[in-house]
């Protein structure tokens, strides 16, 4: 057993049911959802992602609202373990809210609707804070993928740097030109490291963006480990990672468990 600074936490399983399973399965391929199933699921996302401290106080997580549309949905400011279905707002892809809607919104909105604007595969974007992934966004230690659930790693994670992108910042994506800047950055890569700040994860569903966001940080985590042992460490080869990006349904169990135990906490 882990032990220490690096100790991992027990993570559970949970066969889904039928019908959970059926709804796991509509939404990865791409079908259209009702937009109450779509609040529904970004109010999950922020839950999970809290619940699984990917989140703290900060940290936010949108999805599109039907493939290829220029508007999607997210929280208005708020902290994410308290978001409920009357917090969440659509915007456009000028990250604008949309029906006269006069609340606000987070200030690095800018990073979805740049990326969602560049971007037409992805139909859900995270963005998040977790500390284990600083330490590769301020070194030259790349991101590699060490573990089966995170193989997307091998895809590539670049690594932002707002200095290239502007002066004198404060370190927040909070303009158009940032979030542009940022989406270039990201490329077609599954995630991208912000240097001093967080990370941006991306997915072809919401279910895709959160279990990456959750698996890119115990990829970070057990890397780092694996590293302080000093020792040659053996990575995830090509032919590995694309083995695992053809499977049709990774991460639905986990959303399903997940879902579960952040609804029976919020209670």
């Amino acid at each position: 057993m882990l032990t220490g600074m690096y100790a991992l936490p027990r993570r559970g399983f949970l066969f889904a049911g039928a019908a959970a399973a059926a709804t796991v399965a509509t939404r990865l391929t791409g079908q259209p959802a009702s937009r109450e199933s779509l609040i529904d699921d970004v109010v999950t996302a922020n839950h999970i992602l809290a619940a699984q401290e990917i989140f703290d106080a900060f940290g936010h997580v949108s999805v599109r609202t039907a493939p290829g549309a220029s508007r999607y949905l997210i929280s208005r400011s708020v902290a994410p373990a308290q978001v409920t279905t009357a917090d969440i707002m659509e915007l456009d892809l000028d990250n604008r809210p949309v029906g006269g809607d006069k609340r606000t919104s987070y200030r690095e909105r800018f990073i979805h609707g740049e990326i969602y604007r560049v971007r037409p595969d992805v139909m859900s974007v995270v963005h998040c804070h977790a500390p284990a992934l600083i330490p590769f966004g301020i070194t030259k230690v790349p991101l590699r993928p060490v573990y089966h659930n995170s193989s997307f790693v091998g895809e590539g994670v670049p690594v932002f740097e707002i200095r290239e992108a502007g002066a004198d910042t404060d370190m927040l994506v909070s303009t158009p030109e940032l979030g542009r800047a940022l989406a270039k950055a990201l490329g077609s890569k599954p995630a991208v490291l912000m240097r001093g700040h967080g990370a941006v994860i991306v997915g072809k569903s919401i279910i895709e963006a959160v279990a990456r966001s959750v698996y890119l940080e115990v990829n970070a985590r057990v890397q780092a480990q694996a590293l302080a042992m000093g020792q040659r460490i053996t990575y995830l080869d090509e032919g590995e990672v694309k083995k695992r990006s053809e499977d049709p349904d990774p991460y639905g169990r986990a959303w399903d468990l997940w879902k579960r135990q952040a609804t029976q906490s919020s209670r």
